[in-house]
C-alpha cells in the first residue's frame, strides 16, 4: 500500500492561516469587548434601542440615552411611520420598512443616523411575550388620567382612572387598544407612559431578575444584542434612572401623503431632531450642583407679529427641546421688530441655552421666580421664560440674533 506524503510546506501554510484567522477573531472580540466596556465605563452616554414588536414590526421604539456619571437620561420615541429617503431600497418609505424581526441591524442603523448618535445596544420584546415579562415583574404601575370603557363586539376594554398596576394581560391590552377616531399622538403618549412604567419596574426588580432561577426565564422572553455579562452590567447601570423625572420626546414632523401612504417627515429634513439630541446630550453630561439639573423650565410663548399660528408652532418646537410650554397667546401688540426673551429663572447659562435654540440673544432679566417670598401667595402663574416673537423670527431662527 502506497503512503501519501504530506508536504511540510502545506502544513506550515495551514498553520499560518489558522493562526491568522484566530488572531483576527480574537482582535474583533477584544475590540467589541473594549467598546462595550467603554460604553459602560461611565465616561460616555449609553444609547439603547428598546423595541416592542407586534406582527413583525415595531409597535413602539425608543432610544434611551443614559449618562452614568450624572445618572440622567433622555428618551426619544421613533414613530414607525416616519418618512425617510431609504438608500437601501432607493425610495421614500416608512422607517419600519427596514425592520426585520430576526435581524434588526438595518433598522437600528437608520435610527442611529436619524438621531445622529451611535446606538450601542438593543432590547426587543415581542408583543406575544410582553404579558409574560410584565407578570415576571409582578405588574407595571401606570397612571391613567381618565377611565377607559370600550364595549365592542370583539373586545371589552375597561381601565379605571388613577394609578393602576397592570398585570400581563392588561398590559398587552393597554398598549394595543385603539379608541374610535383617536389621535395618533394620544395613542403614542399612552405607550410612552407604559414604557416609562416598564423601565421603572425593570429597575425595581433588577436584583430579582438576576436570581439564577428567574434569569433563564427572563433571558428567554427578550432578545438582546449582548451577552449575559454585558446585559447584567447594562441593567445595573439603568437602575439609576429616575423615571419620574425623565420625559420622552417624540420625533416630530409634517404629515404628508406619498404613494398612498400617510408619512411623518421630520422637521427641517431631520436636522431639527439631531439638534434636539445634541442639546439633550449636553444636558445629560453637564455637571450641575443641586437640583437644577433635574428641573424642567417653563415657557410662555407670545406672538408679537400678524402671522397667525406662529406661537403654536414655536411652542411645539420648544417642547421638542424638553421645555414645558405652559401658555400660548398673543403679545400686547403685533409690531414687534425683534424677538425677545424675558428671563425670570435667574440662571444666565440656562437662559442662554434657551435662546440658542432659536438664535436669540435679545434677553431681558426680570425678577427671578426663586426670589418670591414663600409665605406670600402668588396667584399669577409666571413662566421661567417669556418668549415674545418678533418679525425677525422665521419660524425656526431669529435673523441677526
Amino acid at each position: 500500500m502506497r503512503k501519501t506524503k504530506i508536504d511540510p510546506s502545506a502544513l506550515l501554510l495551514a498553520a499560518i492561516v489558522l493562526l491568522l484567522a484566530g488572531g483576527i477573531l480574537f482582535t474583533v472580540f477584544a475590540l467589541r469587548s473594549d467598546t462595550i466596556e467603554e460604553a459602560l465605563s461611565g465616561d460616555r452616554v449609553i444609547n439603547t434601542l428598546f423595541i416592542i414588536e407586534k406582527d413583525g414590526k415595531p409597535l413602539s421604539a425608543y432610544v434611551l440615552m443614559y449618562y452614568p456619571a450624572t445618572k440622567r437620561a433622555a428618551i426619544f420615541d421613533i414613530p414607525g411611520d416616519l418618512g425617510l429617503i431609504i438608500q437601501r431600497i432607493n425610495r421614500v418609505d416608512r422607517i419600519d420598512t427596514l425592520y426585520e424581526s430576526q435581524r434588526i441591524t438595518g433598522y437600528k442603523n437608520e435610527v442611529a443616523g436619524l438621531l445622529g448618535v451611535e446606538v450601542n445596544f438593543s432590547v426587543v420584546i415581542k408583543e406575544a411575550d410582553l404579558g409574560k415579562v410584565v407578570d415576571l415583574l409582578e405588574g407595571v404601575d401606570i397612571f391613567i388620567p381618565s377611565p377607559v370603557e370600550i364595549f365592542g363586539e370583539d373586545a371589552l376594554v375597561l381601565f379605571p382612572s388613577g394609578v393602576v398596576r397592570l398585570d400581563g394581560d392588561k398590559a398587552q391590552l393597554y398598549i394595543t387598544y385603539e379608541l374610535p377616531g383617536e389621535d395618533r399622538d394620544v395613542a403614542a403618549f399612552r405607550r410612552q407612559r407604559f414604557f416609562l412604567g416598564l423601565l421603572k419596574r425593570l429597575g425595581e426588580m433588577n436584583e430579582v431578575l438576576k436570581n439564577p432561577q428567574v434569569d433563564p426565564i427572563y433571558q428567554s422572553l427578550l432578545v438582546f444584542n449582548m451577552n449575559r455579562h454585558t446585559r447584567l452590567h447594562l441593567f445595573d447601570e439603568l437602575t439609576g434612572i429616575d423615571t419620574d423625572r425623565t420625559n420622552i420626546q417624540s420625533v416630530g414632523g409634517n404629515i404628508r401623503e406619498v404613494s398612498g401612504q400617510t408619512l411623518l417627515f421630520p422637521y427641517y429634513d431631520g436636522n431639527l431632531i439631531k439638534e434636539i439630541v445634541r442639546q439633550s446630550l449636553g444636558s445629560l453630561t453637564r455637571q450641575v450642583e443641586g437640583s437644577l439639573s433635574e428641573r424642567i423650565f417653563t415657557v410662555e410663548v407670545l406672538n408679537g407679529t400678524p402671522t397667525n399660528g406662529l406661537a403654536g408652532r414655536t411652542a411645539e418646537l420648544l417642547r421638542g427641546f424638553g421645555y414645558d410650554v405652559i401658555s400660548i397667546g398673543n403679545a400686547d401688540r403685533t409690531d414687534y421688530d425683534r424677538t425677545e426673551i424675558i428671563d425670570r429663572s435667574g440662571y444666565q447659562d440656562v437662559v442662554k441655552t434657551f435662546g440658542d435654540i432659536i438664535r436669540c440673544g435679545n434677553i431681558h432679566p426680570d425678577a427671578p421666580l426663586r426670589d418670591t417670598e414663600p409665605d406670600v401667595p402668588d396667584f399669577e402663574i409666571r413662566a421661567d421664560f417669556t418668549l415674545i416673537i418678533g418679525r425677525d423670527f422665521d419660524g425656526r431662527y431669529v435673523s441677526g440674533g
